[in-house]
């Protein structure tokens, strides 16, 4: 780790230096890595190399994932950047980005990810919860010469609003949960604005929950070709990641069975 810088209350940025990623094509601006934990007890430490802890190692010994998207990246000198939301002492990510000092260093797989805004659109419809925002972020930075967007940021309240970029084709829109439950202000304000009359692409992750319900409403309800769209959920409530990769095909499955008896 190379730096902190706190965004909001409850948010911290990290800087980080990989030089593994020099040289990296990485053209998407939702690329995420997954950061490797050590499990309490395991009997070795960073750096390690992961096929070979898998290969020799109980599975209950194999470092623990937490995916996080790209804020910045600089694949020139291995530069990035990863935000994180912080409450209490919940979570294992967040304690340690909370308490990570300059110089502290921490393994990771990736990066992986699949869409950045292209010039074939007119309009662009990006929305997310915290866990989003840095691909949003990323998107609006991105955007093709002419082309315009919407964004959604859901956030606990105003004194949760973090810096994002600002662009006048952009019209950006925070939205406070306050005390609903996550993604439902959110999906209510997509609802609200409607089904843009510009050919449109759209970009909305977050909570699974909400993933559900913008499904109906972009694939059921608006009749919005797949192509046009990339959503999924980043995160599920009540789950840690693990409980919820676990759980995300059958998830996705029951959806799409939905979906098309519904069609």
């Amino acid at each position: 780790m190379t730096g902190r810088y706190q965004l909001s209350p409850n948010m911290v940025r990290l800087s980080l230096n990989a030089p593994a990623l020099i040289g990296r094509e990485l053209e998407h601006t939702d690329h995420y890595i997954k950061l490797l934990f050590v499990p309490e007890g395991a009997d070795y430490a960073w750096p390690y190399d992961l096929p070979t802890i898998r290969e020799t190692k109980p599975r209950a010994e194999h470092p623990v994932m937490r995916t996080y998207t790209f804020r910045r990246v600089d694949t020139a000198t291995g530069e990035f950047e990863l935000d994180f939301v912080i409450h209490g002492d919940a979570g294992l990510a967040a304690p340690w980005a909370r308490d990570a000092e300059v110089g502290e260093k921490i393994g990771f797989s990736g990066p992986g990810g699949a869409w950045h805004p292209e010039a074939e659109y007119e309009h662009f419809v990006l929305a997310g919860d915290e866990s989003a925002g840095p691909a949003i972020a990323a998107a609006i930075e991105t955007l093709p010469e002419g082309t315009t967007a919407s964004a959604y940021v859901e956030v606990d309240g105003p004194e949760e609003e973090f810096e994002m970029p600002q662009h006048d084709a952009v019209e950006l829109t925070w939205v406070h949960r306050s005390d609903d439950v996550a993604g439902s202000a959110l999906s209510d304000a997509v609802r609200a604005a409607g089904y843009p009359e510009k050919k449109t692409s759209w970009f909305i992750h977050g909570v699974a929950e909400m993933i559900k319900e913008m499904r109906r409403f972009l694939f059921i309800e608006g009749e919005v070709a797949k192509a046009d769209v990339s959503i999924s959920g980043y995160w599920r409530l009540g789950m840690t990641e693990d409980q919820w990769q676990a759980s995300k095909q059958e998830f996705n499955a029951e959806i799409e069975q939905d979906e098309a008896a519904a069609s």
